[in-house]
């Protein structure tokens, strides 16, 4: 005889579901989370979501709100990091132009510098030559 998987509830209270919720909210976070971390590969975000309800067996429908909570993540994300970002990006460039000169790529190096003179506010040539004045200069000839 099969066995009873009624369990015991306080009175006032909702009965349990005997077999838990169709998907627990855990499950659900594991599955958006593995989409947050795919995003990082720069992929189009149709190929991240068709891939994604490939991957973990669920219809498009789910696999497009996983992607939507996915983005909300993001934004929230970068909202919160937009303070450091540019020191970060600083920071990044200098190890990038090092490694770059020890490496004998001076063109890479020299292109990761103007990139990085832009963002302390240095004007580049071309920008001086915009911004310079004309001089226009007449001489008249002497009167005798």
């Amino acid at each position: 005889m099969a066995e009873s998987f009624s369990r015991e509830v306080p009175e006032g209270s909702k009965a349990p579901r005997v077999y838990g919720k169709r998907n627990p909210n855990a499950v659900i976070e594991a599955r958006q989370k593995r989409l947050y971390r795919r995003q990082l590969e720069g992929l189009p975000a149709r190929q991240l979501v068709l891939d994604h309800v490939e991957r973990e067996g669920i219809s498009e429908k789910t696999g497009w709100s996983d992607w939507k909570t996915v983005q909300q993540w993001t934004d929230a994300d970068f909202e919160s990091e937009r303070a450091t970002l540019v020191s970060r990006l600083a920071g990044m460039r200098m190890r990038a132009i090092n490694q770059a000169l020890r490496k004998g790529q001076l063109q890479s190096a020299a292109q990761m510098m103007d990139a990085l003179g832009r963002v302390v506010g240095e004007a580049a040539p071309e920008q001086l030559a915009i911004s310079a004045p004309d001089l226009k200069i007449n001489i008249e000839p002497k009167a005798e």
